[in-house]
């Protein structure tokens, strides 16, 4: 498939450029530890509903969660 090709070339020259690397570099900081502290910390390992709104709705809860918890301690 020649379209999956390009696409395939496209985000390896995104990934590879220096802002991807850039943004790579980051993300170990801005986004692993706050999915390891929902997961280990405050025990949520899989969603109690179903459905996609019911789905947004409980991850905005956690998120709430994980930040008045963050306020809290600063």
């Amino acid at each position: 498939n020649h379209n999956l090709i390009r696409l395939k070339e496209k985000a390896r020259n995104l990934l590879l450029s220096e802002e991807g690397i850039a943004h790579r570099k980051r993300r170990c900081w801005d986004v692993e530890a706050v999915f390891g502290n929902i997961k280990q910390n405050m025990g949520f390992k899989r969603f109690m509903l179903r459905g996609m709104d019911k789905v947004t709705t409980e991850i905005g809860l956690i998120a709430m969660a994980h930040n008045l918890r963050k306020f809290s301690i600063a």
